[in-house]
């Protein structure tokens, strides 16, 4: 069986290169071989930064809906992102692609990120009636602000580039790079000015009472998007975002959750994509993860 990750060095940086066709899917066979990268990476004395990619057609589009049973095994989700981000090592994320869900949240974990105006971003969790996993919810109000953040996390929507930049979710937007040498010398353009964490960023809120402005953002919601099991879990852990330490709002991102996976209206949205899924497996197309 191929690896799903390589690790290349090329002078002192680290490549780190996903593949796990068709879309890069976060599976714990490629959970379990980045984390290796990684520490290989860090143990490496002549390795200065880390180039996280991909090969394919995307970056990542998130986890695989075949796995969403395994989502705890080690290493999770939330166990790689924090490892990446608290990495000494500055880490840049060249995107391509889509970069959804997991695959947002792994690259939100990382220290910059960049790429192609053709890039797709976003985290739609909600459609499945779940909210993110990996410090999505955490991370996400730190880079764009809350009132983003909530937008972005509760109509899970996908945003281009340039509206990317703009919000702060990704640091540059270059011409499309195919070759690797070119793409590592933009990346460290980024990788040059250090280690900087999300998790180390205060939060920008639209006023001082955030807690009261999330409350009245959730009563004029329509009463079919206060159906979704996710949308009360979701306001609850963007309130921890802005008023708890950023370890907690991790603990309590991962127990709501768990929460969302358990609920029936989960398993009921989850086996209408997997038999979607399959149908278009078997017209010979492919329905990316989420």
């Amino acid at each position: 069986m191929s690896r799903a990750v390589t690790l290349i060095r090329e002078g002192d940086c680290a490549r780190i290169t996903l593949f796990n066709p068709p879309v890069n899917a976060l599976t714990q066979r490629l959970r379990s071989e980045l984390r290796q990268a990684f520490n290989d990476a860090e143990k490496d004395s002549t390795v200065e930064w880390i180039l996280l990619k991909a090969g394919g057609r995307c970056f990542s589009a998130g986890a695989d809906m075949g796995e969403l049973d395994r989502l705890h095994e080690a290493p999770s989700l939330p166990e790689l992102t924090r490892a990446i981000e608290n990495c000494e090592k500055p880490c840049v994320a060249w995107l391509h692609g889509a970069v959804l869900g997991g695959g947002l949240e792994l690259a939100m974990a990382c220290h910059y990120r960049l790429g192609p105006p053709e890039l797709r971003l976003g985290l739609p969790q909600i459609a499945l009636g779940l909210i993110p996993c990996a410090g999505g919810t955490q991370r996400l109000p730190r880079l764009v602000g809350l009132a983003s953040a909530l937008r972005l996390l509760l109509t899970g929507e996908t945003i281009g580039a340039a509206e990317a930049k703009r919000l702060g979710l990704v640091d540059a937007v270059t011409p499309r790079l195919h070759v690797e040498a070119e793409q590592q010398a933009e990346a460290w353009k980024l990788a040059a000015q250090g280690v900087r964490r999300a998790r180390e960023r205060r939060i920008k809120v639209p006023v001082a009472d955030a807690a009261g402005w999330l409350e009245s953002q959730y009563r004029v919601l329509p009463d079919e998007a206060r159906d979704n099991p996710a949308c009360a879990r979701l306001f609850e852990v963007m309130n921890s975002a802005v008023y708890q330490p950023f370890d907690e709002g991790l603990r309590r991102e991962w127990m709501l959750h768990l929460e969302c996976l358990g609920s029936s209206q989960f398993q009921q949205r989850a086996e209408a994509r997997l038999a979607a899924r399959r149908g278009g497996q078997r017209r010979g197309m492919s329905t990316p993860a989420s």
